[in-house]
């Protein structure tokens, strides 16, 4: 059982653009191998967290008030945020904030031995890394630059070096790399920020 950040990146290290935008990446439709790739995935996937940015990204790209069919996540999925969000009628949503550590060990127990997925932003995955909570990595990255917007992951992870453990490339496009999380001797190396995630 991992916990797992899995995400899309430009080649210089943003998730979303300035407008908090992902068409820099929409724009590669059917990429060969990577819906493959996507469903591998998810099939061992048994819990999801996510902030409250990519949250509503999900609700306005898919219309989710009005179609709550299309939510795409059959597994639980905890939502960080500071502010009262709208909830996706039938989806099982656990709106959340503070300190990831027990939201953590609750999404471990509903997984029942399935991987926890990190689906975004970059602050939030950081701070499951900064309490040791943080796995893997798997980062698929676009030929695309951004001049800025939404970092990958904003925390310096140098000392122990990530470990890669597999390397995927889909057609002329995309590039999977994915990381292990060596862990510190010592996870919280922030002190503590347990300000739940807006991202």
């Amino acid at each position: 059982m991992k916990t797992q950040y899995y995400t899309a990146t430009s080649l210089n290290g943003y998730i979303a653009d300035e407008e908090n935008s992902l068409s820099w990446l929409l724009q590669f439709d059917d990429v060969d191998g990577m819906g493959e790739h996507y469903a591998r995935f998810m099939d061992e996937v048994g819990a999801l967290a996510m902030g409250s940015t990519t949250y509503e990204w999900i609700m306005a790209q898919e219309d989710l008030l009005n179609a709550p069919e299309k939510w795409p996540y059959a597994a639980p999925t905890w939502v960080f945020s500071r502010r009262s969000l709208p909830a996706v009628p039938g989806a099982d949503i656990r709106f959340v904030q503070g300190d990831v550590r027990p939201i953590h060990a609750q999404m471990a127990a509903a997984a029942q031995g399935k991987n926890s997925w990190i689906v975004g932003g970059g602050e939030l995955a950081g701070q499951f890394h900064d309490h040791g909570l943080l796995d893997e990595l798997i980062l698929t990255f676009a030929p695309v630059m951004l001049a800025t917007g939404a970092p990958l992951l904003p925390r310096r992870m140098a000392e122990p070096p990530l470990k890669l453990t597999n390397v995927e490339r889909y057609g002329d496009v995309f590039v999977t790399l994915t990381y292990e999380v060596r862990k510190r001797p010592f996870a919280n190396g922030r002190g503590g920020d347990d300000r739940g995630d807006e991202e």
